[in-house]
């Protein structure tokens, strides 16, 4: 069940990212909120880790994100959502979610060309910012979608 609403979190940010190239703070830096709130309340991450797992996770992934921030690589709400996404996890969730974004994003470049001239005209209005012309400004948040996904098939 707690990765079925981190799952479904994740996908708002995704879609309000791929939409808008923006995420909100209330959805990045009130998932981070609900997540250390549980973690201080429980003594875990939301997904059943140590907390300690989860101060690891959190330090790792501004590790991950806050050189791309620095570069203008990385959004703000990118680094938020990663943030969130470790506190509310452990350091292997998080290493993987990063892991499978990057490989989704590369497969995605690779083929959108051929996949985005037969999407739907309403679908590819939603998913404006995911053109394959837009190629240097895609949004992070789908492809983190991604990669949590894959993180959970791969460890169960």
């Amino acid at each position: 069940m707690q990765s079925f609403v981190l799952l479904i979190w994740l996908a708002l940010c995704a879609a309000q990212d791929a939409r808008q190239r923006h995420i909100v703070n209330g959805l990045t830096l009130g998932g981070g909120a609900l997540a250390l709130a549980w973690l201080l309340w429980s003594g875990t991450t939301w997904l059943g880790a140590e907390a300690q797992q989860g101060g690891w996770a959190f330090l790792l992934a501004l590790g991950f994100t806050l050189p791309g921030y620095a570069m203008k690589r990385m959004g703000g709400a990118d680094v938020k959502l990663m943030a969130a996404l470790a506190l509310a996890t452990d350091g292997m969730h998080v290493l993987g979610t990063f892991i499978g974004a990057g490989l989704a994003s590369v497969f995605w470049l690779l083929l959108a060309p051929r996949v985005w001239l037969h999407m739907g005209q309403g679908l590819r209005t939603h998913l404006f910012y995911m053109a394959p012309e837009l190629s240097r400004k895609q949004p992070f948040a789908p492809f983190v979608l991604v990669g949590l996904i894959l993180t959970f098939a791969w460890f169960r």
